[in-house]
């Protein structure tokens, strides 16, 4: 976690609209009060399929009431494409949040994939994290649980 970026000032993320898993516009205020990983990828980024497994096991070891994997693909192969990638590197804990047009990911200052973007229950941004990461392991729970700890 050495690469994760803490905001200088916490603002509110932008209100960037996506589609949920049945298709239906979305936002991050779906989510007030829960602490958000928004995980920005595309079935075409080498990275972000490195990544995946990771997430998905940072959603099964913390996701609930409390915390959650936004894993929004910037993908303009469409839902099918990325539905099909999830299922064959095994991520059933991953909703497939989607954004074909990519604006959620320039309205979340976003140039590069995979970006994952931690955002407190305020809806306000924790930090960043441009490229791949270990999810799963010791140091990047430790900063899950931190900012889950805060009320």
């Amino acid at each position: 976690m050495q690469k994760f970026t803490l905001s200088a000032e916490r603002k509110p993320a932008a209100l960037a609209e996506f589609l949920d898993p049945k298709d239906r516009p979305a936002t991050l205020e779906a989510f007030r009060g829960k602490v958000v990983l928004v995980n920005l990828w595309a079935t075409w980024c080498v990275p972000c399929r490195e990544e995946m497994p990771a997430l998905d096991r940072l959603q099964d070891a913390r996701g609930g009431k409390d915390f959650t994997v936004l894993a929004v693909a910037q993908d303009r192969a469409g839902r099918a494409k990325v539905e099909a990638f999830l299922g064959q590197i095994g991520a059933a804990k991953l909703a497939p949040y989607l954004d074909t047009s990519m604006k959620s990911g320039r309205a979340w200052g976003v140039y590069g994939l995979p970006t994952s973007i931690l955002i407190d229950r305020q809806g306000r941004e924790i930090g960043r994290f441009i490229g791949g990461a270990e999810w799963d392991q010791a140091d990047a729970l430790r900063l899950i649980d931190a900012a889950i700890a805060e009320k």
